[in-house]
């Protein structure tokens, strides 16, 4: 049997990206400049609440409702969470 090596060598040549020079990197084109208004928009974690950690739940939903969040399109697990939130929160 082969013996296959758990550790993965990195393929990135670390002395040819020391050796490249700013104006030897290319821009990609499609990414759009950012702006101040699009730094001013952006958020910054450190400081800030952590977001809450979600649980791994086993949960019997009726088919049709299943496959009315579905059909709703990606995302459909995040939407019954919200909606989940939204009851709660009004039911305290």
């Amino acid at each position: 049997m082969k013996h296959v090596s758990s550790s993965r060598k990195s393929r990135t040549d670390i002395n040819r990206l020391k050796s490249t020079k700013d104006s030897e990197i290319v821009i990609d084109k499609d990414a759009p400049a950012w702006t101040p208004e699009m730094f001013a928009r952006a958020v910054v974690r450190k400081g800030l609440k952590p977001i809450p950690r979600k649980s791994l739940l086993s949960l019997r939903i009726d088919a049709d409702v299943l496959e009315w969040f579905r059909g709703q399109g990606r995302g459909y697990q995040s939407r019954m969470n919200a909606l989940l939130r939204a009851f709660m929160q009004a039911h305290k």
